[in-house]
């Protein structure tokens, strides 16, 4: 059965996972989720057609479950807010050749790895996410519970990134003047060490 939300959430950069942690653990937050290696494939048409409307469909693999997802075009404000549709899936391998046959293609792979936390008798949660390109905070929850957890976290709205990791990416690969492809850690390592 398809889990239906409407997913409000902010990415705060962070400088290291540790730091991240720290911080936190000091808010109250408790790990719900332990650290997993996450791959996640984005597929759309050959024309680019969900790029283009600003909406998603994802494979992702992460500590052997998979799930397909379904994002819709966000509103973006002080917050990005979008509709969520998500399954769960038994083979994300068998999942993604149906895509293939129903003519969508894998057009970006990313890796992360995510660990989830959430205080006691709250109900949004904090999301640490080490990717290839840094550290990354996500809360998703009611807006009001982000703007107050961001605030006790010691960040302020300025801090707010409502960007996708694609976005992120692609910004990351602008200011270094390479060309974007998968936001992979060894295509990544490899990547840096040319710069070394």
């Amino acid at each position: 059965m398809a889990q239906s939300s409407h997913e409000t959430e902010i990415k705060l950069e962070m400088a290291d996972a540790k730091t991240a942690r720290r911080l936190l653990l000091a808010a109250g937050f408790r790990v719900s989720r332990p650290r997993v290696f996450e791959v996640n494939t984005v597929f759309d048409t050959p024309e680019l057609s969900h790029r283009q409307a600003a909406t998603l469909l994802r494979v992702r693999e992460a500590g052997g479950t998979g799930t397909v997802t379904y994002k819709g075009p966000p509103v973006t404000g002080r917050h990005k807010s979008r509709e969520e549709l998500e399954v769960e899936l038994a083979d994300a391998a068998a999942m993604a050749a149906i895509l293939g046959r129903l003519g969508f293609q894998p057009t970006w792979r990313y890796e992360k790895y995510r660990t989830e936390f959430r205080q006691p008798r709250r109900a949004g949660i904090a999301m640490l996410d080490e990717t290839p390109i840094g550290v990354y905070l996500e809360l998703e929850g009611t807006a009001p519970w982000i703007d107050r957890t961001a605030r006790r976290l010691g960040f302020r709205e300025t801090d707010y990134n409502t960007g996708s990791y694609g976005s992120l990416y692609r910004e990351w690969c602008g200011r270094r003047g390479r060309k974007a492809g998968d936001m992979v850690f060894l295509a990544m390592i490899n990547q840096l060490g040319s710069e070394v």
